[in-house]
C-alpha cells in the first residue's frame, strides 16, 4: 500500500487553520498539528525548556514551572535575534517529531497543520499546499478578541509571518475563510474530494 498524500495547511494568525482541520478530522483524516507539537517539545521538565529558562530567565515560566508563553511571545516578536535564537533550539525538534507522525499515518492522506509551514523546512514534509486565507484586517479583528492581544502585538506577529501575497502565491488550493461556516463547508467538501483524487492517483 502506498503512503498517504501529506498535504500541508497554514495561514496567517487568525485566519482559521483549526476550522479547517477540525472538519477535516471529521472525515477521518488524520491531522499532525505543528502548534501541538511546538508545545510538546517544551512541556515542564523537558531539556528545551530547560535552555529556554535558563536564556530568557524564570520570568518566562508559570508559577507551576510550565512555560509562560504570553511572556515569552512578547520577547520573541520584539526581539529579532531571541525569536531566531528560540527557533534554532526547537524548530530541528519539532520537525523530528513531525516526521515520525506523518510516517505513521494512514488515513487515506494526512494533514500537517502549522503557520510556519512556508518560511522553513517543513515544506518539505508536504506534496500539496492548502493556504487558508482572510484579509489582513480579519486577522487582527479575530485575534484580538479570540486571545486577547492587543493590535500591536497582533501586528508583530503578522509581520514575523510570510506576508499574505506570497502565502497565496505558494497556494495549491486556498479556501477563502472570510464568510459564513456554511460557505467553509462548501469548500472544506470540494477540497476532501479533490484531495482523495490526488491521493488515489499517488
Amino acid at each position: 500500500m502506498s503512503e498517504p498524500l501529506r498535504v500541508g495547511v497554514t495561514g496567517g494568525i487568525g485566519s482559521g487553520k483549526s476550522a479547517v482541520t477540525q472538519r477535516l478530522q471529521s472525515l477521518d483524516i488524520e491531522v499532525v498539528d505543528a502548534d501541538i507539537v511546538a508545545r510538546e517539545v517544551v512541556e515542564t521538565g523537558s531539556p528545551a525548556l530547560q535552555k529556554i529558562a535558563l536564556h530568557f530567565g524564570d520570568d518566562i515560566l508559570s508559577e507551576d514551572g510550565s512555560l509562560n508563553r504570553a511572556a515569552l511571545r512578547r520577547v520573541v516578536f520584539t526581539d529579532p535575534r531571541e525569536r531566531l535564537w528560540l527557533e534554532n533550539l526547537t524548530h530541528p525538534l519539532i520537525g523530528e517529531s513531525i516526521a515520525k507522525q506523518l510516517a505513521a499515518a494512514t488515513s487515506p492522506y494526512v494533514v500537517l497543520s502549522s503557520p510556519l509551514l512556508l518560511e522553513g523546512s517543513q515544506r518539505d514534509f508536504v506534496q500539496h499546499i492548502v493556504v487558508v486565507d482572510v484579509p489582513e484586517s480579519v486577522q487582527v479583528a479575530r485575534t484580538t478578541t479570540r486571545d486577547n492581544n492587543n493590535e500591536e502585538l497582533v501586528r508583530a506577529i503578522m509581520a514575523a509571518q510570510m506576508p499574505r501575497d506570497s502565502r497565496l502565491a505558494s497556494a495549491d488550493t486556498v479556501i477563502d475563510n472570510s464568510g459564513a461556516l456554511e460557505a467553509l463547508d462548501e469548500q472544506i467538501a470540494s477540497l476532501h474530494k479533490k484531495l482523495l483524487s490526488l491521493s488515489a492517483a499517488g
